[in-house]
């Protein structure tokens, strides 16, 4: 029973720490969002544009992010830094607790196939998870998506979720929820590396440790060591693995606009660099990474004081 309660306990608070991080860092997700838009260039201010003859206009830089946080504060006010946050809130707990479920399930099977508890298991595992989970999920996040990419001045009425659902149905029938789909498939790569880079990093750390022995009474210290190596490790891991697979993003941004002219995973790789050059497939990596920082801060430490509270 108390394995049951356990696992209720730990979904619970992983839940919790999602929704927490999703709603403090949801500007930074806007932002990153509008970057990775095939719109981003409508962004620069009509003066640029004026000075830049009629052959180089597609060619004019994209504003940054700082600058983009702006346009919106500006233009839209601050509320629009917070849309797409009904659909995220509503997606986080259930897309955590099916990957979460698919993860055990996995993970079980395969220890009986493979070497238990191995990379091996954790990895194949992830990614099954990863994949049952994207694949229950993808409507939802298509919605904010959608809503995150909407602009409307000051003071204009928004589209609500609901409204949004009616809109792409009308458009795309049901086919419509699954469009970006392939790119989060292609995601799964980044859980992939992030394991094989961290595994390689503390392989690594625990040679350099094995040859550096030390006497009994710097245990502690040792200890403080490894945590902070631990946490380093991951942290350098999910950087890279992050900064690797970015490109499935904008390319999932990019199938997801409405009306979107792309059409499939791999004709959105081969479009976007066509005519934007290569750095457009990084566009909002920053600000993905300043965000994934603390987004991981908060879910961690959020995680931590629930399961802390229930637990006592």
């Amino acid at each position: 029973i108390m394995s049951q309660r356990d696992t209720l306990v730990h979904l619970f608070a992983g839940g919790c720490g999602g929704t927490v991080g999703a709603i403090l860092t949801c500007p930074l997700e806007v932002v990153k969002t509008r970057l990775q838009s095939s719109s981003i260039t409508l962004y620069i201010s009509e003066v640029q544009l004026s000075t830049v003859n009629g052959a180089g206009v597609a060619r004019v830089a994209p504003p940054g992010p700082l600058h983009c946080l702006k346009l919106i504060l500006e233009r839209e006010g601050p509320r629009s830094l917070f849309r797409g946050l009904g659909p995220n809130l509503v997606g986080v707990a259930p897309s955590r607790a099916i990957y979460f479920a698919a993860y055990s399930t996995a993970k079980e099977k395969l220890n009986g196939v493979l070497e238990p508890d191995s990379t091996q298991v954790h990895m194949v595992s992830a990614g099954m998870a990863g994949f049952t989970a994207i694949t229950a999920t993808n409507p939802i996040w298509l919605i904010k998506t959608r809503l995150q990419l909407e602009t409307r001045n000051r003071g204009e009425r928004r589209m609500n979720a609901l409204e949004c659902v009616r809109r792409v149905y009308h458009m795309d029938g049901l086919r419509g929820f699954y469009r970006g789909m392939s790119a989060s498939y292609a995601g799964i790569s980044e859980t992939v590396i992030h394991f094989v880079i961290y595994e390689s990093i503390k392989r690594k750390l625990s040679e350099f440790k094995a040859n550096s022995s030390m006497d009994e009474d710097e245990e502690s210290v040792k200890n403080a060591s490894d945590f902070v190596g631990m946490m380093l490790a991951a942290a350098t891991s999910k950087t890279c693995a992050t900064s690797i697979a970015y490109p499935h993003e904008v390319i999932r941004t990019r199938l997801r606009e409405e009306g979107s002219r792309y059409r499939s995973f791999f004709q959105t790789l081969l479009t976007v660099p066509r005519e934007e050059g290569y750095g457009a497939l990084y566009r909002g990596l920053t600000t993905h990474l300043v965000r994934q920082i603390p987004n991981t801060a908060i879910m961690m430490c959020t995680y931590e004081v629930v399961v802390y509270l229930l637990g006592r």
